[in-house]
């Protein structure tokens, strides 16, 4: 059911992060967010979110590493990681494909109808 579904955001812009928790708090309940990978392990742990949305261009990191840190460190999280980016999803075919990830989601598009749509089976 929409707005029941707890997320966090990874990705190093602020501003991106205001207008995505905005936009996406009206469908799912974003918990908070994080900038870097040590932030996102430490408020996975904190908040324990169904579903973590991560930058793929995460600064200096690669936001790849991050889904992978975070399904390695909590595996309940596997196939609940939704990667974002400004650029296209061929950009990342591969990546995505061999990642713990459910799926890819461009900035542009983002909502919480798109994460869910990944994220929850279909009945």
């Amino acid at each position: 059911m929409l707005g029941d579904m707890r997320a966090l955001i990874v990705d190093d812009n602020e501003r991106f992060l205001d207008v995505a928790r905005s936009s996406l708090g009206r469908e799912l309940e974003v918990l908070g967010t994080a900038t870097s990978s040590a932030e996102a392990v430490r408020q996975t742990a904190l908040l324990r979110p169904e579903v973590v949305l991560v930058d793929i261009a995460l600064g200096e990191e690669n936001g790849f590493d991050v889904a992978r840190r975070l399904a390695d460190e909590f595996p309940e999280l596997a196939l609940r990681i939704v990667m974002i980016s400004t650029r296209s999803e061929e950009d990342y075919v591969d990546l995505i494909e061999s990642s713990p990830v459910v799926g890819f989601v461009p900035k542009s598009r983002l909502s919480g109808a798109a994460v869910l749509a990944l994220v929850v089976p279909e009945s």
